[in-house]
């Protein structure tokens, strides 16, 4: 169950990078549409859904790593045995709040399918499918606070705690 936990997490991340990817592509085009006269039409628009389905995916793989912004000023604090209560409380109320996101996000999205729905820029696209991202993204946030969650309860530290950051030097 573990290493198919983390090829999810791993996986949404890889997504993400495809989907930044895909935002250099478009400009690019866009670039080379302008330099040669064409018009290519509501790339700003795809490139704004691969924006948001680039976030929403790489939530979990980023929590994993430890490199999400945490305001833990006053958690550090805080002696180890209320350390580790305040840190599970925290992943209660993120893991409900983003239970609840996910929730809406794939209901509008379910909902956006069934009424035949479509975006209002040059190109009509149906709406469900620039909100998939946000969706998937979501649940399998939810997939991986519900994880750290059960793993704080079990006595174990959280993913985030575990994992080192990555220094930019190390990065290159």
């Amino acid at each position: 169950m573990r290493q198919a936990l983390n090829t999810l997490y791993k996986s949404a991340g890889v997504l993400a990078c495809l989907f930044l990817i895909a935002i250099a592509v478009l400009t690019l085009a866009t670039i080379a549409g302008r330099i040669l006269g064409l018009e290519l039409y509501s790339m700003d628009e795809f490139a704004g859904w691969c924006m948001a389905a680039s976030t929403f995916l790489a939530l979990a793989s980023t929590l994993r790593k430890n490199e999400h912004i945490r305001v833990s000023l006053l958690i550090e604090r805080l002696a180890p045995s209320y350390r580790k209560i305040a840190e599970m409380l925290c992943l209660l109320v993120a893991t409900v709040f983003m239970g609840i996101f996910a929730w809406y996000a794939i209901t509008g999205m379910i909902e956006s399918h069934q009424f035949g729905e479509v975006t209002q820029g040059m190109v009509p696209v149906p709406l469900w499918i620039p909100q998939i991202g946000m969706a998937v993204g979501a649940l399998i946030m939810f997939i991986a606070l519900t994880d750290d969650l059960l793993c704080a309860l079990r006595g174990k530290d959280p993913s985030y705690l575990v994992a080192k950051p990555v220094s930019m030097t190390e990065q290159i």
